[in-house]
């Protein structure tokens, strides 16, 4: 598997699509710097630790959590999509496989390898955002928030990981390679819907869904995404108290103390063990369905 693993990665490192999606890393990365520019010192009045605010602050452009929520599910979907059918149409697939190299090496060696181009992708967005924020308010970080910051990390790299079994699973299920992109794709939209409902441009569409806040929450939490936002607020905004939990009349006459790290951890850990679940099981079907399948020359 390490030679599958090293030869991945070297392909992915030469590759036309892995500059461009570093490049799209690093356009973001500015836009998040600006964001937090724009918005840090209004930040920096409310309650809570300062440092981490630069990865939430956002006026008129969206922070750099969410630009990373948009684009996690976009480089796990593109390293993976035709990790298997491009091998698979070019006839290389075959003749991996008639050499001393296990067919399990093949697809364990591939998703690593993603999963190590995630990482650094993900780690240098961190990296160059609370360099460039350290240097403009001059504030250093605590331990309490290097922490959530690392989690944070762990937690993006997982909810990655998830896209990019799904693409593999589609990439293992069908040679063609638009199909394979397209199904991932899809998914992605579709599983973005119920984190809508929370939207009040919407309400009038589905009554039922927002007069219920544990409906509406419920079913949102099938969509990753929002599961991954979840986790995202709960350990870079220790204040938060979650979606509709608490209305507006009520935090007006309460000073929302910043949760504690122990305390976040409770909150997030369903939300990651799903995450982490998803990403197995996607991973294990296609795991499965690829030792299986037959694999010809033509």
């Amino acid at each position: 598997m390490t030679t599958i693993l090293r030869k991945e990665l070297a392909d992915y490192f030469t590759s036309i699509r892995c500059f461009i999606l570093f490049l799209l890393v690093f356009v973001a990365s500015a836009f998040a710097i600006y964001a937090a520019r724009q918005g840090i010192f209004e930040a920096s009045l409310d309650p809570g630790p300062i440092f981490i605010k630069l990865f939430t602050t956002g006026e008129d452009i969206p922070s750099l959590a969410e630009f990373i929520a948009l684009l996690i599910p976009v480089i796990g979907i593109a390293l993976s999509f035709d990790a298997i059918n491009s091998e698979r149409s070019s006839g290389t697939l075959n003749r991996i496989l008639s050499q001393p190299v296990y067919r399990d090496s093949v697809i364990n060696g591939k998703f690593l390898a993603g999963v190590v181009i995630l990482s650094i992708m993900v780690g240098v967005t961190i990296l160059l955002v609370g360099g460039y924020g350290l240097r403009m308010i001059g504030v250093p970080p605590t331990a309490e928030e290097i922490i959530r910051l690392f989690i944070y990390f762990i937690s993006a790299v997982i909810y990655g990981a998830f896209w990019m079994g799904l693409a593999i699973l589609f990439s293992v299920l069908f040679r063609n390679l638009a199909v394979s992109l397209l199904c991932p794709l899809a998914i992605w939209i579709l599983l973005g819907i119920p984190a809508s409902v929370f939207n009040p441009y919407i309400s009038f569409i589905v009554p039922a869904i927002t007069d219920s806040i544990g409906t509406a929450l419920m079913l949102a939490r099938l969509s990753p995404y929002f599961l991954f936002q979840e986790a995202t607020m709960v350990l870079l905004i220790p204040a938060w108290r979650g979606w509709g939990l608490l209305t507006t009349s009520t935090t007006s006459s309460m000073l929302l103390n910043p949760l504690s790290l122990d305390q976040s951890l409770l909150i997030i850990w369903p939300q990651l063990t799903v995450l982490i679940a998803l990403t197995a099981i996607c991973f294990a079907i296609s795991y499965v369905v690829f030792m299986r399948q037959e694999i010809r020359s033509t």
